[in-house]
């Protein structure tokens, strides 16, 4: 069987199982084989920092590519 054809009968299986639990260890099994280049897996930690920091912007908590420039010079004339 060619790769093609166990693709196309895995896809018709698919859409005929009801079964969440056992779509979800199927899941699990594809999860595990292949992770898309396009969203790398992320741990909980890089997840809640990455919040955090949307948080921040939104309340104006940044600095400007020039405000970090003057504390950069400023740190390097110490």
């Amino acid at each position: 069987m060619s790769t093609d054809e166990i693709k196309r009968r895995l896809h018709e299986s698919i859409e005929n199982i009801d079964d969440d639990e056992f779509l979800l260890t199927i899941k699990e099994l594809i999860d595990h084989k292949y992770q898309s280049a396009d969203s790398p897996a992320l741990s909980a930690w890089q997840m809640k920092r990455i919040e955090e920091s949307g948080k921040q912007i939104n309340n104006g908590e940044f600095m400007t590519d020039d405000q970090v420039d003057k504390v950069i010079d400023k740190w390097l004339e110490e």
